[in-house]
């Protein structure tokens, strides 16, 4: 695992429209990821095994997690536990920073 990360190493993957993501850097405990979006754009919901802990860096952001809606914005922050049903609307072009633990061994192209 890297100790220091530049963003301009890091490549950059379109994962739906309107979203890109860049997995910054991680090891089997730990992942951490930078997913820019556009206004309109959707993380539709999933659930997965890994908790994750988000931090919004950029932008406005409908959020929902287990059915609960809120609407969140640049310096604010929210958690996954395992197996809970989330996603989240971009309202405002935004960037989220996420956390996982263990890694997403699905972000990883073999």
């Amino acid at each position: 695992m890297k100790t220091h990360i530049k963003n301009s190493d890091v490549p950059i993957e379109e994962v739906a429209w309107g979203m890109t993501r860049q997995v910054m850097e991680y090891d089997t405990n730990l992942m951490l990821v930078r997913v820019c979006f556009k206004k309109d754009a959707v993380g539709s919901e999933h659930a997965h095994i890994h908790q994750q802990v988000t931090y919004i860096e950029k932008g406005i952001f409908e959020v929902n997690i287990g059915g609960k809606k809120e609407v969140l914005k640049a310096g604010d922050a929210y958690v996954i536990p395992s197996n809970v049903l989330h996603g989240a609307v971009c309202l405002e072009d935004g960037i989220l920073i996420d956390t996982f633990s263990p890694m997403r061994e699905d972000f990883i192209k073999k």
